[in-house]
């Protein structure tokens, strides 16, 4: 039996996730390289990205609970439209710039406000195609449908970045790839108005609040509060440790992540163009290495939540310390393939740790925290690391494995066995 009602309804929802997910972590790949060519200074191409999170985990909440009412396939679509908008407003105002058109003063406000309508609008999407899966299924059928939904966020972090430097070519140069994203979300925009059937659930269900999409990260919201729920204090004592670790640990990979791709261009020591397939290289080997830990070595060695953010933390810190010394590209790719693996053992075993801390009628009010927590880490974590990155090149690789390390001797001291 389909996990769905429909597989042609099933993979309409999935690619809605995957493009979304996969074309803003090409981005995420490309801007490095393009900040360099425009001579962007590095730490503002973080902001632009750090901007962009603080518009998703503000709206996310809105469009979760208009999700919980009839209407699912206009968010898709509203998400759709925001990030086709927004890749080719980024896209126009990048390509000019590479070619001279427009001065990089320029280039810089006008990719802030592209980058803002994916934030506000892009962000419909996710919970959306949740609560219609949600609200079309029941039991271990919905379980299933929606983790699989869930794993398009992961997949997308593979194939973004894999497949962006395909589309680099003359006269749009790096900036190509957006475009090619926006016509692609624009087939699916439009095989989503045609074949999708409007809101006839059987059920009313609510809309997750899913984190902003980053690289080399699986992504799972939480189901926003019912009215009807008990609220859940953050200073909660049974919360509060899962909480710590999530917001120190998350802003570790964060950091590490946001300074990945302008390590690689500087150590290659490629042009921009040929250094943009060595980060394609770095960011599949992480993302692949974030999901073999959750999709097979969680599974199959059946680890505790306190054992996952021991594990988590330890390699996380080693890889990051091992990425920041590396000299060639073999040694740096094996360094942060070691990182997102303990980044991958890390994230699920705070988010279950939270989960089986609270009872089952607290599991929604946790969830959403959860959830808060993984998406602030992309506010700020990523451009500080880039600050740091400008003042020495070691420095933030050393501070996130120091981060890391030192969390991982605080969660065995305070998370008993």
């Amino acid at each position: 039996m389909a996990l769905f009602a429909s597989r042609e309804r099933f993979a309409l929802l999935f690619a809605v996730m995957l493009v979304a997910a996969s074309g803003n972590t090409a981005m995420q790949s490309l801007m490095p390289a393009i900040g360099r060519q425009l001579h962007i200074a590095d730490l503002w191409v973080a902001v632009a990205f750090s901007l962009s999170a603080i518009a998703w985990v503000a709206l996310a909440p809105h469009w979760a609970h208009r999700a919980d009412r009839r209407g699912r396939r206009a968010l898709m679509r509203l998400g759709l439209i925001g990030f086709i908008a927004s890749m080719l407003v980024c896209g126009t105002v990048l390509a000019l710039g590479l070619r001279g058109v427009i001065p990089a003063a320029l280039v810089f406000p006008v990719f802030i406000v592209g980058r803002a309508i994916y934030g506000i609008l892009g962000s419909a999407s996710p919970p959306a195609v949740q609560a219609y899966v949600a609200a079309r299924t029941e039991g271990e059928q919905r379980t299933a449908s929606l983790a699989a939904i869930a794993s398009s966020f992961g997949l997308g972090t593979i194939i973004g970045p894999a497949i962006a430097p395909l589309f680099v070519f003359a006269p749009l140069g790096l900036a190509g790839p957006l475009f090619v994203f926006a016509l692609i979300a624009a087939v699916v925009l439009a095989a989503l108005i045609l074949r999708l059937p409007d809101d006839t659930p059987r059920s009313d269900a609510r809309g997750e609040v899913v984190e902003f999409p980053s690289m080399g990260t699986l992504t799972r919201g939480g189901h926003s509060r019912a009215a009807n729920e008990p609220r859940l204090a953050w200073t909660d004592r049974r919360i509060l440790p899962w909480q710590v670790i999530g917001i120190v640990g998350g802003h570790g990979n964060a950091a590490l992540l946001g300074v990945i791709g302008f390590l690689v261009i500087d150590r290659s020591g490629a042009p921009l163009a040929e250094a943009q397939q060595h980060i394609a290289i770095v960011l599949m080997a992480g993302a692949g290495a974030t999901l073999l830990a959750q999709w097979a070595l969680i599974p199959f060695f059946a680890m505790t939540p306190r054992q996952l953010v021991l594990w988590g933390c330890g390699l996380a810190g080693v890889g990051t310390l091992a990425t920041g010394l590396a000299s060639g590209a073999y040694g740096l790719t094996l360094g942060f393939a070691l990182a997102s693996l303990g980044f991958g053992f890390f994230r699920p075993g705070f988010t279950s740790g939270a989960s089986l801390a609270v009872g089952p009628e607290e599991q929604n009010a946790v969830a959403g925290m959860v959830t808060s927590v993984n998406g602030v880490a992309y506010i700020a974590a990523p451009a500080a690391a880039v600050a740091l990155y400008e003042l020495s090149r070691p420095l933030p690789f050393a501070a996130v494995a120091a981060i890391m390390l030192g969390l991982a001797a605080w969660a065995g001291w305070q998370i008993r066995p």
